[in-house]
């Protein structure tokens, strides 16, 4: 879903997994870069201990793209059908 697809990749120079999220091609023929381009921004601006920092972003091959750490388990979205509900925190 969304407009970017989000592969497991190696940072070859860290030596760490990473996730990878790039802007899906076709919607970047439809809609134009820019929503991805301000989503790259707000994501490397916000800080947050529950929230993962951006590590990079750039173009490859005329392809948007931005690296975020790789957290291991379920997707968000997995939790959500599983459980219906996030408990609140304080």
């Amino acid at each position: 879903g969304g407009m970017a697809t989000v592969y497991l990749a190696q940072d070859l120079k860290h030596r760490r997994q990473v996730a990878l999220k790039v802007l899906r091609p076709e919607l970047a023929a439809v809609v134009g870069a820019e929503r991805f381009l301000a989503e790259i921004e707000t994501t490397a601006n916000l800080q947050h201990p529950h929230i993962l920092p951006l590590f990079d972003s750039g173009e490859a091959d005329s392809f948007l793209f931005y690296v975020m750490p790789y957290v291991e388990g379920e997707s968000l979205r997995e939790r959500l059908e599983r459980e219906q509900q996030l408990p609140v925190e304080g």
